[in-house]
């Protein structure tokens, strides 16, 4: 016999949510709080940022199936059923997507890249003032397949100065490594357009290695590790901007001594300082 649980996960699936996980949650209070929505709050990031930024600011969250900071679910592909979740936004934490980087060309064409087209569409309609769009470092990520940064993700240093050796800036060309990677470029340049066209503030964040463990787990993590606190400090500053920031790509990394990644146009655009470094694992 099927359960209940699994015919209620097959319908999530199909985006039909049962009724009584799709109430709406009470209106958001008028303190003066910047109200941020958080789509793909049930995942690890979602649930990394929400409770961390729920002090400062009104967080809601919004995800495919229910959990805690799950104030709405929803399936973000279909726009008429997320559109309540951003009415009365400011700032949208587009977090929502089919994130593992094995994930086929069906995968990204029928989960990531409607779900993404419509962050962008349902916050245009209701007048959020800007989107920060969880982007990946897997949108340059045939460049590790180079050197000097195969060496570098391969823990090989030998002849390489951490000081001198050329870190990759905001203005390489995309080289994304899977389609996965692919989904997170075309995501880039629909904010684009949605900055360029319909006066969007966006933000896209090319995250490195986030993990539960908070640490190194591999040999390329010390290059790539984006701490828990350096992530949610990352959030924030892109919360926070000024309003005059139209679009901006930036690289979500901690302070490693061996980051592949130029953290100089974070710094600049939205004020982001990371603390982190991996090398305090290093045994």
């Amino acid at each position: 016999m099927t359960s209940p649980r699994s015919v209620a996960a097959a319908l999530a699936r199909r985006g039909r949510v049962v009724v009584a996980s799709r109430r709406t949650p009470p209106p958001l209070d008028d303190d003066g709080r910047a109200r941020v929505l958080v789509t793909g709050a049930a995942g690890l990031i979602g649930g990394i940022v929400r409770p961390a930024l729920s002090g400062e600011f009104q967080v809601r969250g919004l995800d495919l199936r229910a959990g805690p900071g799950v104030d709405w679910v929803r399936d973000m592909r279909r726009l008429e059923s997320i559109a309540p979740a951003f009415s009365g936004i400011d700032v949208v934490l587009d977090l929502a997507a089919v994130s593992s980087l094995s994930a086929s060309w069906h995968e990204v064409r029928r989960n990531n890249v409607p779900a993404t087209i419509n962050a962008f569409e349902a916050a245009r309609q209701a007048g959020v003032r800007r989107v920060v769009f969880a982007s990946s470092n897997h949108a340059v990520g045939m460049y590790e397949r180079e050197e000097p940064w195969a060496s570098v993700v391969g823990g090989v240093y030998e002849g390489l100065d951490p000081a001198t050796f050329p870190r990759l800036g905001v203005d390489v060309p995309v080289r994304p490594d899977g389609p996965y990677g692919v989904g997170k470029v075309l995501g880039e340049a629909v904010g684009r357009y949605y900055a360029d066209a319909c006066g969007l503030s966006v933000i896209c964040l090319r995250i490195g290695t986030v993990n539960r463990a908070d640490r190194p787990t591999t040999i390329r993590h010390f290059a790539t590790l984006l701490t828990h606190r350096d992530l949610v400090s990352l959030l924030r500053c892109c919360v926070v901007a000024p309003d005059d920031v139209r679009f901006g790509i930036v690289y979500g990394v901690s302070r490693n001594m061996w980051r592949l990644w130029d953290v100089d146009a974070a710094r600049e655009l939205v004020g982001f300082e990371p603390v982190d470094d991996a090398e305090i694992w290093r045994s």
